[in-house]
């Protein structure tokens, strides 16, 4: 076989060596461009006028730091104001992003004027080296450092040093203030989660409302329900006649939710918590939150002939008959009982709301 037209090894070896020829063994160092001096440089009138202009912005993020904490405390969450475009918004939110903005951009375009008028910025270059440098080397790293932090010319401008720390340790100010107003008082925090709309004496109830019982109603119809109406192995939906005259009408329903089921009295469990849920119906008709204590899902699917309910988000499923004990499942706590009555003329109602939180569990609820 003729290898006339193959390429072999050597021959493409020759040509790299052929193309190759024509090249210098190294570059010449092309060097960098002559230094152009800035007018800081040079100027003390225009080296004092950029530090204060630094310290100008550094003193901006200060009272935008200032600024957001005033506002977080002085500004109430459900005040809105209306914007041309943008239509109404919450006040604070506005206030608060507005804030934080100007204390990030005084922090930021103060660092940025400060590196561009007074710091140093000649160029150099450094031939490379192996990782591990020779102590000599590593002194004289430690010496450039040094020299660097002298170039900043920190020790020299004070007013800039006082403006920037001050700025840099307020900043941290707003991030603490949210935090400890997110974990709040634990005790009251606890309290608030057992306050929904079933509260016969709640602030959302009218003066002349107080303490009067309040009925139970259809979910969505509102309407009342009488105690007839409610048979064996049947579920209610059931809301608060107080959702009528709620103004957070989603959030007072997602914290008011209730299933009503109907049981043969019989059928509670002769333990002590059998008999609670017993003695808090009325006729064997027992009412509980619909808000899983796992994450918060709707509890609403009900099993009559092993009185269980069960949360279809994470099947954690509750015992009707011993005070809607968890039986199965990730949830914690059993679903809270709303304690219930039949009124004079017949209808189902609520002489007081709930006595433990309502919603998904946390450390310091127990049953």
């Amino acid at each position: 076989m003729s290898d006339k037209g193959i390429a072999r090894p050597d021959d493409h070896g020759s040509q790299l060596a052929t193309a190759s020829a024509g090249l210098p063994e190294r570059f010449e160092n092309p060097g960098l461009p002559p230094h152009v001096h800035r007018a800081a440089d040079d100027d003390l009138a225009a080296a004092k006028r950029a530090e204060r202009q630094v310290a100008a912005l550094f003193t901006l993020s200060i009272i935008g730091t200032i600024g957001f904490i005033v506002a977080y405390f002085a500004v109430h969450n459900d005040t809105t104001v209306f914007l041309p475009f943008f239509g109404t918004t919450y006040l604070l939110n506005l206030l608060l992003g507005l804030f934080m903005a100007i204390a990030l951009l005084g922090i930021g375009f103060g660092a940025v004027h400060w590196a561009k008028t007074l710091m140093s910025d000649e160029e150099v270059i450094e031939e490379r080296h192996p990782i591990r440098s020779d102590d000599a080397t590593r002194a004289k790293a430690l010496k450039i450092i040094g020299d660097g932090a002298e170039s900043s010319q920190l020790s020299r401008r004070p007013i800039i040093k006082a403006t920037m720390g001050t700025a840099l340790g307020l900043f941290a100010l707003p991030f603490l203030v949210q935090l400890a107003g997110s974990m709040g008082n634990p005790t009251k925090a606890l309290e608030e989660s057992k306050q929904t709309i079933w509260d016969v004496n709640g602030k959302h109830r009218k003066a002349a409302d107080q303490g009067k019982p309040i009925r139970l109603m259809r979910d969505p119809e509102l309407t009342p329900i009488r105690a007839d109406e409610v048979s064996i192995g049947s579920v209610f939906h059931v809301m608060p006649e107080t959702l009528k005259d709620s103004h957070h009408i989603l959030e007072d329903k997602a914290k008011a939710a209730v299933l009503l089921m109907r049981l043969d009295p019989a059928d509670f469990k002769d333990t002590e918590h059998g008999r609670k849920a017993r003695d808090w119906g009325a006729q064997g008709i027992v009412a509980y939150s619909k808000i899983c204590t796992h994450v918060g899902c709707p509890v609403g699917l009900y099993e009559h002939r092993t009185h269980h309910l069960l949360c279809p988000c994470h099947q954690s499923t509750f015992d009707v008959t011993n005070d809607c004990e968890v039986i199965f499942g990730p949830a914690k706590r059993p679903l809270p009982q709303l304690k219930i009555e039949i009124d004079a003329e017949g209808y189902l109602v609520a002489k007081q709301g709930f006595t433990e939180p309502v919603g998904p569990s946390y450390w310091e609820r127990t049953w």
